[in-house]
């Protein structure tokens, strides 16, 4: 500790028992001895420092000496965590003076274009958890007001280069992304064991959900173990040709985690912002050659033709400028895919998919095996136009699951629970007629109502589908929930509006 360090009051580091999630949060006693509350007038975060570690947090006064003590300064879990310190250590504690990089999310407010040093800064700042969720949320509105090709291709660059960077020995490195908003869509899980089946190389990472009632981490999570390191995901990859972890685990683009954590509440996804969290992580993980599928629908994230157009144009920008070979491809986004809505109902549909039972859902089969014939046409021993019947044969002859259940195995026995939630209740049609529309938005809401993806229980199964004829009163879904409070706000939502539309069998109208 150096000379200036001993000068700064210090005190004596204590574990809080407080899940702050991503903000960084420490707890002082208003008696502090080392402390005075004027010294912190003005400020409302503090500067750690403890050997050659510092720790910007956000701090809070408290009256209750059980919990901090006069000389101590409390940690909560996750500053704890990253200051990586123990507990009773004396740490130097001072104000802390906003990031230097908070001049360019002024100026970006302001409708200024920032210059790539500028965006590497912030980026920096943010992946060291030096912003507040404030201060997060201030550049992610000041970026979504505008963005240049030059920003986002700075921005998509910073983000991949602030985290690991993952090589592979293998030439091709394939890997397949949707953009989400699609309820139920989870092909990733069936096209990664049966890409890895046929010898590919697919080492998938996911993120978990941001607006949605379950990301493809959080459904894997009921099967397996997510939260893998990058060496170990290395020997799982190398030893089952591919993977399906949580990418945060893994510090790839550690920056878009952060930003991922503020764009949930707000429910913010702007086109510049994807293509740069997408890229940026297909880029740190070290894949060759990218499939990204674009669903289109009246309540998906792309409601026309015309949109796709444009955002496939920017993601092929992107991938050119990087050096990603990236194909992009549209589907139909008009209704769920699967029969399945939340972790435990995916996770479900996904396994009977792989394991070709009779009540496998269709639609998620033929889309899984559609998606991986285009990245099976990467192996160049693969003959043209013959990924598809490949594919079938991978999924038909039970490689594929057999793939799967390695992968899981590889990657261990996941600690979550893979139960349904037991409380239920069913939304009924109120009326005779052939559904019409689905709303997926309004589905994604309802079962992140009901408790998704925080309870992988809760969800929503599906007993019809668009182009379904339904009597009066017969189930269009079931509700699944695992806490009372859920149980009855998920009810109140359905009842105020279930989601669907009908039109008369005979002639079409609504």
């Amino acid at each position: 500790m150096t000379t200036a360090d001993t000068a700064r009051p210090q005190l004596k580091i204590r574990s809080v028992a407080l899940d702050t999630g991503r903000e960084n949060v420490v707890v002082i006693s208003r008696r502090s001895r080392a402390l005075r509350p004027e010294v912190f007038s003005g400020f409302s975060r503090v500067e750690l420092r403890c050997n050659s570690r510092t720790l910007l947090a956000t701090l809070l006064i408290t009256d209750d000496d059980a919990l901090v003590g006069p000389d101590e300064i409390g940690l909560s879990e996750p500053a704890l965590r990253r200051f990586a310190e123990p507990a009773g250590t004396l740490a130097t504690v001072s104000p802390a003076a906003p990031p230097d990089s908070l001049e360019a999310v002024r100026a970006k407010i302001r409708g200024e274009t920032l210059s790539d040093q500028a965006i590497a800064a912030v980026i920096d700042d943010l992946a060291h958890y030096r912003y507040s969720d404030m201060e997060i949320a201030a550049f992610l509105i000041g970026s979504a007001s505008f963005m240049t090709s030059g920003e986002l291709l700075a921005l998509t660059r910073a983000m991949a280069n602030a985290g690991t960077q993952l090589k592979w020995p293998e030439p091709v490195v394939v890997d397949k992304h949707c953009i989400g908003g699609i309820p139920g869509n989870r092909t990733s899980m069936v096209v990664v064991p049966i890409v890895a089946a046929h010898g590919l190389t697919i080492p998938k990472t996911s993120s978990r959900a941001i607006t949605s009632p379950a990301g493809t981490a959080d459904t894997m999570e009921v099967l397996a173990r997510v939260n893998v390191g990058a060496e170990e995901m290395k020997s799982i990859v190398a030893a089952c040709n591919g993977c399906v972890i949580w990418g945060g685990h893994v510090n790839l683009s550690p920056a878009d985690d952060v930003l991922i954590s503020v764009e949930r509440p707000l429910s913010l996804d702007t086109r510049e912002q994807m293509v740069a969290s997408i890229l940026s992580k297909k880029l740190a993980a070290g894949s060759t050659h990218l499939l990204l599928d674009l669903p289109v629908g009246p309540t998906a994230k792309l409601t026309s033709g015309a949109e796709a157009m444009r955002l496939r144009k920017l993601f092929e920008f992107v991938g050119d400028r990087f050096g990603l070979k990236v194909e992009v491809i549209t589907t139909d986004g008009r209704q769920p895919i699967g029969n399945g809505i939340g972790p435990v109902l995916e996770a479900r549909d996904v396994m009977a998919v792989l394991g070709n039972e009779p009540s496998a859902p269709a639609d998620l089969r033929e889309k899984s095996l559609r998606l991986a014939a285009h990245l099976l046409e990467y192996d160049p021993k693969l003959r043209g136009g013959a990924g598809y019947h490949r594919a079938r044969e991978l999924l038909d002859s039970g490689a594929a699951l057999k793939q799967m259940l390695k992968i899981i195995d590889a990657q261990g026995p996941s600690e979550c629970r893979s139960e349904l939630g037991d409380l239920a209740f069913d939304v009924r049609a109120e009326r005779d007629g052939v559904v019409s529309a689905i709303d997926c938005l309004r589905l994604n809401r309802l079962a992140r109502t009901a408790g998704a993806p925080v309870n992988k229980g809760a969800g929503i199964r599906l007993f019809k589908k668009i182009g379904d004829r339904v009597d009066q009163g017969e189930p269009l879904y079931r509700v699944f929930t695992c806490d009372p409070s859920e149980h009855d706000l998920a009810a109140a939502a359905a009842g105020a509006n279930h989601g669907y539309a009908f039109a008369d069998g005979a002639n079409g109208r609504p």
